[in-house]
């Protein structure tokens, strides 16, 4: 069995594309400090799939810990996800963001580097649009306009990887620009996991539904959209984490040079309001809100272009904003209110 280092595994994303790996017969061998993640995560994969996964309990900026890692474990591939990745926060803070996101990918390809390990999938995110030129955005958008740090970060990022790649044309990487990841594993098993205030729309829905917050705020309403909320296209986590598996086994097939870099999303925008209004339409529960100042960071309206990860990794969403807002509401009930 092919092994894969996947940093930040324990995480939302990292966690579903756990399950998605031994699904298809590859070991995932997590790296997670579990900074943003906690121990049942670990107990929901094992119920999930019927394995517990190994992991290192390590912050993946510390090159001596990551380089015990990849000599122990002798990994095939990794897929890197591990990150700070809350874009109000990155404002406030923008040095933790720079330091852990460019500073880990910048040991993890050392260590790469030294173990002789070539195969790589980074997440990356469809912050490094910024607004965006038009709708819907396609990879040959142009970047760096970011809005915020955490998305400078990802923009240095993939730069980085592409001047690495120029000067090692052995490293073959694949860049996955995310659209906004929502829901949960259908089991109710695993699921987002924020830890103290919700920095993402939909657990902060789940939580306010739930009665654990007083209520959601609404950044803005009056913005040039549809209801004067912002525009998001949000994919459900599952079907984001089988494009990694994808993607990894696109790499494989590869006879070259790979630097590539492909959106995930639906291609389709949703409001802020119809988010909120679907999901108290699919499972029977208000939620209370209230319309606050627009926040610093965000971007009016963003939904991808997904064309060239249907024809090249074959990927496309199967999921819906319902079926993803119906899978959150669960796993909060299993979490209890």
């Amino acid at each position: 069995m092919k092994k894969t280092i996947v940093t930040g595994g324990a995480g939302f994303i990292g966690s579903h594309t756990c399950v998605e790996l031994l699904a298809a017969g590859i070991e995932p061998v997590i790296v997670d400090d579990l900074r943003n993640s906690e121990e049942r995560v670990l107990d929901g994969l094992e119920k999930i799939t019927g394995r517990k996964p190994v992991i290192h309990r390590i912050d993946c900026t510390d090159a001596r810990a990551m380089d015990l890692v990849f000599a122990t474990e002798r990994p095939d591939s990794v897929i890197h996800f591990a990150a700070d990745k809350a874009v109000g926060e990155s404002v406030r803070d923008p040095l933790k963001y720079y330091h852990n996101n460019i500073g880990s990918l910048v040991t993890l390809l050392r260590v790469m580097a030294d173990h002789q390990v070539k195969d790589l999938v980074f997440s990356s995110s469809c912050t490094v649009y910024g607004e965006g030129d038009k709708l819907p955005i396609t990879e040959d958008s142009p970047t760096g306009a970011a809005a915020s740090p955490y998305g400078y970060t990802k923009v240095v990022c993939e730069q980085l990887l592409r001047d690495v790649c120029a000067a090692d044309p052995a490293l073959r990487t694949v860049m996955l620009r995310y659209f906004n990841p929502i829901g949960a594993h259908p089991s109710a098993q695993i699921g987002e996991l924020p830890i103290g205030v919700p920095n993402n729309l939909v657990p902060f829905i789940t939580q306010a539904a739930a009665g654990l917050r007083k209520q959601l705020t609404v950044f803005g309403n009056d913005y040039p959209t549809r209801d004067g909320s912002c525009i998001r296209d949000y994919i459900h986590v599952v079907d984001l984490a089988k494009a990694h598996v994808l993607a990894l086994q696109w790499i494989n097939r590869q006879s070259g040079a790979v630097c590539e870099v492909f959106n995930l999303g639906t291609g389709q925008g949703s409001t802020v309001l119809e988010a909120v209004n679907t999901f108290e339409a699919v499972n029977g529960v208000k939620v209370p809100y209230a319309i606050g100042p627009r926040r610093a960071g965000d971007v009016m309206a963003i939904y991808a272009d997904t064309a060239k990860s249907l024809r090249l990794l074959g990927w496309r969403t199967e999921l819906t904003l319902a079926d993803a807002l119906r899978d959150a509401w669960r796993w909060q009930l299993a979490l209890g209110k």
